[in-house]
């Protein structure tokens, strides 16, 4: 209901603020019942989806039990609407359906972090992320919650101007919208289990200690295992070093700051651990590819 209901309203209120009928919008269904959603609020369907709907975007909605929303002839209902050129996006869990349907093969997507290991368990070759929207040609997806409200102001900006979209975000009472960058907030127990505390306090150790960096001796000392065993957490978990790992929570921080402070750029780097600007540049721009002052020169420009 949540990124449903948010999609909608930021275009309603984009209307609104600009004085025209920039968007339209119906709600369809595979069946032409009221659908219900968890929290007991009932949504009464326009039109039974048939996929012959004249649009340009084509969303899917999905929630708690996507899979047993699944069905065949939902897949040849969204192939027909792919033949006829139609955009075709996702909010929250509808990735499911997209991914089932082979819709998001060869695209870059995103979907709830709760769904994330499941989804790429099932979908193996997907291009799955972690972010809160992902925007690829023709696809557009986000994680749900309000990311919906992210997502839309990206593809008002692109369609219309910024200044639309910053009335829309000023009017709900949004202090900053996020981009592709930014990733959900997954707990690191969801990433790991139950079963790795040592793991669980190394990480702690780190994300506490983004100023002054502990080196890994230091870090393996406090946890009480060895450095070895340290790197084979890492390595066995979460897919990466202990050095790496803490090289990107420090960069991840540095780029919060960039993007939601006034902060200068060196003093930037030296909150975030780094000894020298141009150090910090250089390993910034490997991770996010592009330097922190390009990285605030996006934020202030203009979008077309």
């Amino acid at each position: 209901m949540v990124p449903y209901a948010t999609a909608i309203d930021v275009l309603r209120l984009a209307n609104r603020i600009s004085g025209k009928t920039l968007y339209s919008w119906q709600t369809i269904s595979p069946a032409d019942d009221i659908i219900h959603a968890s929290s007991g609020l009932a949504i009464v369907p326009d039109e039974i989806f048939t996929g012959k709907e004249i649009c340009d975007i084509l969303f899917v909605c999905g929630g708690i039990k996507v899979n047993e929303t699944w069905s065949e002839s939902i897949k040849a209902r969204l192939k027909m609407m792919q033949s006829r050129n139609i955009d075709l996006g996702a909010l929250c869990t509808g990735t499911f359906i997209l991914a089932k349907a082979g819709l998001l093969d060869g695209y870059r997507c995103t979907i709830h972090w709760k769904n994330l290991s499941s989804t790429r368990e099932i979908f193996p070759k997907l291009n799955l992320t972690d972010d809160i929207y992902a925007i690829d040609r023709d696809r557009y997806t986000c994680a749900g919650g309000v990311s919906a409200i992210d997502m839309m102001f990206h593809l008002i900006t692109l369609k219309y101007d910024r200044e639309i979209a910053t009335s829309v975000m000023e009017s709900i009472i949004v202090e900053r919208v996020r981009n592709t960058n930014d990733t959900q907030c997954i707990p690191l127990r969801q990433k790991i289990g139950t079963s790795q505390p040592k793991l669980e306090i190394a990480v702690k150790l780190m994300e506490t200690n983004l100023e002054e960096p502990l080196n890994p001796n230091e870090i393996s000392g406090l946890v009480n295992i060895s450095r070895r065993q340290l790197e084979r957490l890492f390595s066995s978990h979460l897919n990466t070093t202990p050095t790496r790992y803490y090289l990107d929570l420090r960069l991840i921080n540095a780029q919060r700051l960039l993007l939601q402070t006034g902060l200068p750029i060196i003093e930037i780097s030296l909150v975030c651990g780094f000894s020298s600007a141009p150090h910090f540049s250089k390993c910034y721009r490997e991770l996010f590819k592009r330097s922190p002052s390009e990285e605030r020169r996006l934020l202030l420009a203009p979008l077309p």
